[in-house]
């Protein structure tokens, strides 16, 4: 069997990646779709916010992204106490990713999303449905979003201007519970594994686009591995519905490959963004065409253990998934927090670490034959930031301050944030927090056994 063993403490990245033989490879906690960065507020209005220790006022409206590869995202924010950070990279994520994911009135968000602005741009109509005479941009975006903090964040808030008060009221009365939107992009499993001289897959396209643009496998150079559908044919285009393979050459050596889709579409509105610098978690009101990506793994050996590893945050359990697939043809056994887990050949496994609300994380997996995989993130599942809700600001732009931090001066979200909410960017990337949730798995070879 192939034994890994579990070391708790706080973990610099440098310790990772001297943990295998290989460097780990950084395996992001989403399955595909977009990629932006926030810009800030665009259009907004002010709102108060109602609590026991008295009025905050703040800015609500639309936030604009920056589309990594092309494109523009509109988006309302889900999660009023916690700080945007000017600069933050977000990615598109499902609800369950999210605090959305026990949020029994998500639904009722999206359908908010839908029928106001700025999917319905008619604003002399929408404010005839509310009753609120007449609205601007700015009332309209204040006014959504202060319904969507209704039902996000139970926020007992109201719009400053009347007009959108009278918005927000008539949306939040008329909400319907809708179904999560689908993904832009996606590729089901994320990862997969099996014996050099096969086709290994299927890994399933998942998208909204007409057309995905498949590109050559990476990391396998002059191994001859191809993508290839069901009946051995190389493909460089699929559509949604579409199964692709690994297609490995049987004496290929032992090792791993990736396969990236790209394609240019609208995202689905309701899409939820997060960011893994701690910035308020983000849902989508409007995209322009976009660039969207996802990608896949593969790992092949002769003999032995083949696991294939992947891993999504879990907001409902409060932790991460590992799942490993086992392809080989002995037992992959993995230790932790002191219990032993055992996937044997031909099964899969799924096991949750806890974390504790805004814990970076930062580990890897080293397995046999060069497989590393290294999972880093915070799990942001709460819309109560752990540092309480003091100081929430009313800047209509962020602060200069970047995500990797600045000497003096605020750093404050437009909508939710505190003087001493902390980043946890640069420093959190490489350290992990411990509580007994820290992970860093490092093999040991057995006696006689094939890794």
């Amino acid at each position: 069997m192939s034994r890994f063993v579990v070391v708790s403490g706080f973990v610099a990245a440098g310790v990772l990646g001297a943990a295998g033989g290989a460097a780990a490879a950084e395996t992001p906690q989403t399955p595909g779709g977009a990629t932006a960065t926030i810009g800030g507020l665009k259009t907004y209005g002010d709102a108060v916010i109602h609590e026991d220790g008295g009025d905050e006022q703040v800015s609500a409206g639309l936030f604009e992204m920056s589309v990594e590869g092309g494109g523009t995202l509109q988006t309302y924010c889900v999660d009023i106490h916690n700080p945007t950070q000017r600069d933050a990279q977000y990615h598109e994520t499902s609800w369950s990713g999210t605090s959305l994911a026990s949020n029994k009135d998500a639904g009722k968000i999206r359908w908010i999303l839908q029928n106001s602005y700025p999917q319905v741009n008619d604003l002399a109509a929408l404010a005839a449905k509310a009753g609120a005479g007449g609205l601007t941009e700015q009332d309209a975006a204040a006014g959504t979003q202060v319904a969507i903090w209704r039902y996000s964040d139970g926020a007992d808030v109201d719009a400053v201007n009347p007009r959108a008060e009278k918005l927000a009221d008539y949306l939040e009365k008329a909400a319907r519970g809708l179904a999560e939107p689908s993904a832009s992009l996606t590729l089901d499993p994320p990862a997969v594994s099996g014996r050099p001289g096969t086709r290994i897959g299927p890994v399933t396209v998942h998208t909204d686009a007409g057309s995905v643009t498949v590109g050559a496998p990476t990391g396998a150079v002059g191994s001859g591995v191809r993508i290839v559908d069901r009946n051995g044919k190389a493909v460089t285009s699929a559509a949604d519905g579409s199964k692709l393979y690994f297609d490995v050459p049987k004496d290929a050596a032992d090792g791993t490959a990736d396969l990236t889709l790209e394609a240019s579409t609208t995202v689905p509105v309701g899409r939820a963004f997060t960011s893994e610098s701690r910035s308020q978690t983000q849902i989508l009101a409007g995209s322009s065409e976009s660039t969207v990506s996802a990608t896949a793994s593969a790992t092949w050996a002769a003999k032995g253990a083949v696991p294939a590893l992947s891993a999504r945050k879990d907001c409902a359990k409060g932790g991460v998934d590992i799942t490993a697939v086992n392809q080989g043809d002995v037992e992959f056994t993995f230790e932790l927090m002191g219990t032993t887990y055992s996937t044997p050949a031909g099964t899969s496994r799924t096991v949750t670490i806890p974390l504790q609300e805004d814990q970076p994380y930062d580990f890897s997996i080293d397995g046999p034959d060069g497989l590393a995989e290294r999972f880093t993130g915070v799990l942001d599942c709460k819309t109560q930031s752990s540092e309480g809700t003091e100081n929430i600001s009313t800047l209509s732009e962020p602060s200069p301050a970047s995500v990797g931090g600045t000497s003096g001066g605020t750093d404050l979200a437009e909508t939710g944030g505190s003087a001493t909410t902390p980043l946890i960017a640069g420093v959190a990337i490489g350290l992990v927090l411990v509580g007994g949730a820290a992970l860093v798995l490092v093999r040991k070879k057995e006696t006689g056994v094939q890794d």
